[in-house]
């Protein structure tokens, strides 16, 4: 229940309160209307998934009808929510949108884009035929810093389904000690929730405005009742309200308590935190400490006096909270991960061993191939919230191979991963593109980065050649490590220029030319080639 009342700071006069009908004192500030009926909903909807710092695409999570291990039928197909980019997105849109980030890679591209068309195309089909449609999961194979996260990354921005990334070294042998591979789908799992959540929250915001509004005139004008007087003041307020005028004004509200983490204390010195049997204890703990996890119904509460402003986006929390209580948040999310889930397992062949080597010991190599094979082929894994039956999750996994082929991994893991996808070194005409090309490309990056000084800076054409040219030639004299080379040869470049742009007078403009490029890499070149003859 939230109580409050309006405290008078500023505004109108006693005379004018009453000959204006007012309950309350307004303030003359005007900041905006918030409770218009024509707002946009929120706009808190930037990304990233799950790939690294770049943003996700803003659309709605696909989500399942039914909490079956089977989508909705043919004939719901057409109420099956979907992901706005997804059922958009052709597969050639797809390969084009990757272009704008990825160069090269046609293969890999193609790949990824038939296997999410493929997600929705599923969802099209009768509920006899849907069920024996699995993914056909794909197997990158390219040497260190080719593109193969970067696809990766950039599929889980345009799916907006739940993605996780993981590294297979990370994962040991059920029976040792460290994590086992059931824990990437509880993962998943927690990330499916969050997306859950905010595209419920999305859909209840509207309505949820509109309960926060009469909340706020309940705490200036007093609750509403059938008298023609109160319904006029309270559209008064309500015009106000919508108008800003009220902003400064400053009411108590009931919040929730910031109970801290007294369940999970509990826990912290012993037992997997990440175990779901800790997690559903820990959770069980908090509910007996005040309140269910996430400051459920029954929370202690706590007045506080803040203005309408502020407490507009308090309430809002508040009301949000009560009205996804009634909206089954896990069946949502335990089928989106189901139906539209996608694990990318990168650096595989780390857990592969050559088979001309007899000892196998590695707890983090043949074993977890072993754990692997039930999860790619579909089995069911036990949650905190849930079952989740991983049969139509698509799996996609990345590996050098340069110790090791792709014969070398168990022969049942091979046939889990059908589609095999051969990404190519990158030429040095391929490290100028990668320079040039992308919106975002290294030199951009940098270029804004001293914008940001108002200083100018300018890459002369012969400086990107050179700069291409030595980042090759590194790669071939040093270590192939692909197009991160370039990061390291662009940050040797512009070390000195980065440095001193803070004292720079504003406007100064600074060109890299190839003069340049060369100076600041030579030393680099002299111990790359002296390090060839040390033992």
């Amino acid at each position: 229940m939230l109580v409050a009342s309006a405290v008078l700071r500023r505004g109108a006069s006693a005379s004018q309160i009453a000959s204006r009908g007012y309950l309350r004192s307004p303030s003359g500030r005007a900041c905006g209307a918030w409770f218009s009926s024509s707002s946009a909903t929120g706009d808190d909807a930037d990304d990233e998934p799950a790939g690294g710092d770049e943003g996700g695409s803003g659309a709605e999570t696909p989500a399942a009808d039914g909490g079956g291990d089977v989508p909705a039928s043919d004939g719901d197909a057409s109420n099956v929510e979907e992901s706005d980019l997804v059922r958009q997105l052709r597969p050639s849109e797809v390969v084009s949108e990757l272009n704008n980030h990825i160069v090269g890679q046609h293969d890999a591209k193609r790949a990824v884009a038939i296997a999410m068309r493929n997600r929705w195309r599923r969802r099209q089909l009768p509920m006899e035929l849907m069920k024996e449609v699995t993914p056909r999961n794909v197997l990158m194979i390219g040497p260190t810093g080719c593109g193969k996260t970067e696809v990766a990354r950039r599929m889980a921005a345009l799916s907006d389904a739940p993605f996780i990334k993981v590294e297979a070294t990370k994962f040991t042998e059920v029976g040792y000690h460290g994590r086992d591979v059931d824990q990437i789908i509880r993962d998943l799992m927690d990330i499916s929730m969050v997306l859950t959540k905010k595209r419920q929250t999305e859909k209840l915001r509207e309505e949820a405005k509109a309960l926060v509004e009469e909340r706020i005139i309940d705490l200036l004008a007093g609750p509403s009742n059938t008298g023609p007087s109160n319904k006029r003041s309270r559209d008064t307020f309500r015009a106000m309200l919508r108008n800003g005028d009220l902003d400064d004004q400053t009411v108590e509200v009931d919040v929730p308590e910031n109970a801290g983490d007294k369940g999970g204390a509990l826990f912290s010195m012993g037992g997997d935190p990440s175990s779901p049997n800790v997690q559903a204890l820990g959770d069980f703990m908090k509910s007996m400490a005040g309140g269910g996890p996430g400051g459920k119904r029954g929370q202690p509460t706590e007045r506080k006096k803040m203005p309408v402003s502020e407490a507009r986006d308090v309430i809002l929390d508040i009301e949000l909270e009560r009205m996804l209580e009634n909206v089954d948040l896990k069946k949502e999310a335990v089928s989106a991960v189901e139906q539209s889930g996608i694990v990318f397992i990168d650096e595989i062949d780390k857990i592969c061993t050559s088979r001309d080597i007899t000892s196998r010991t590695d707890a983090s190599a043949e074993g977890v191939q072993r754990d692997l094979l039930p999860l790619v082929e579909g089995t069911t894994i036990s949650t905190k919230y849930g079952n989740v039956n991983t049969d139509y999750i698509l799996f996609i996994a990345s590996g050098a191979f340069h110790a090791v082929k792709p014969s070398d991994m168990l022969p049942e893991l091979q046939g889990r991963l059908p589609i095999r996808v051969e990404l190519n070194g990158l030429t040095e005409e391929d490290l100028y593109r990668i320079l040039t090309e992308p919106i975002a490309n290294l030199l951009r990056q940098q270029t804004e980065l001293l914008n940001t000084e108002e200083v100018k800076l300018t890459f002369q054409e012969d400086a990107i050649r050179e700069i291409a040219r030595m980042a090759a030639l590194l790669n071939r004299t040093v270590e192939n490590i692909g197009a991160r080379r370039l990061h390291t040869v662009i940050e040797r470049i512009m070390e000195n220029l980065s440095f001193e742009a803070a004292e720079m007078d504003k406007g100064s403009e600074l060109v890299v030319d190839k003069k340049l490029v060369k100076e600041r890499l030579s030393e680099v070149m002299i111990s790359s080639d002296l390090s060839r003859y040390i033992l």
